[in-house]
């Protein structure tokens, strides 16, 4: 399926210039114990609706960035580097 990304430094491409990177989640603190690192990294809650994820442009800038999107419809909703928190 094909669809629009929108980076916050070089505006709307096509999803296969960018590598999907996952939901954004809370890390757990350094010396949190190994099940709440093995959740961090093996859990996702992958629910339809509006979810904030990581995207790396793979074939522009070359920046991570955080957006908000649709995932019944893969609209993107918003995008920002993650200094630009909204």
């Amino acid at each position: 399926m094909s669809f629009l990304v929108r980076c916050p430094q070089c505006g709307a491409r096509s999803v296969y210039e960018f590598r999907f990177g996952g939901e954004v989640k809370q890390r757990p603190a350094p010396d949190a114990p190994e099940a709440d690192w093995t959740h961090y990294i093996y859990s996702r809650a992958n629910e339809a609706g509006v979810q904030k994820e990581w995207w790396f442009h793979r074939s522009g800038c070359r920046q991570w960035f955080q957006a908000v999107r649709n995932t019944v419809t893969n609209e993107m909703l918003e995008s920002f580097f993650p200094d630009e928190t909204t």
